[in-house]
């Protein structure tokens, strides 16, 4: 059986939602599986993108990620730079879906 995908206009599942445990496995896997200096404390805030600690491959990866784990589908036009720069922006991104 699958596990339904809803468009990211709609509401994030009650079972899931973006909160400060969400920000905290996010920013974990990021450090983890996607960074490309594991040497780096990445935070909230430190920009990923123009330090060079995720590359556009990283992004697809986050993406996938973020989706299997509030089981929400991501539009490509919302694949946007200032939506990823930042693990505080992909929850604000996330948040508002």
């Amino acid at each position: 059986m699958t596990t339904p995908h809803v468009s990211a206009h709609a509401a994030i599942p009650d079972a899931q939602t973006v909160d400060d445990s969400f920000g905290d496995r996010l920013t974990e896997h990021i450090s983890m599986h996607v960074a490309l200096d594991g040497n780096v404390t990445i935070e909230r805030e430190t920009n990923l993108l123009l330090t060079g600690l995720v590359d556009s491959l990283g992004v697809m990866m986050i993406i996938e990620w973020i989706e299997s784990d509030l089981g929400i589908s991501i539009n490509a036009g919302d694949v946007v730079l200032e939506n990823f720069l930042t693990v505080e922006a992909m929850l604000d991104f996330v948040g508002t879906q």
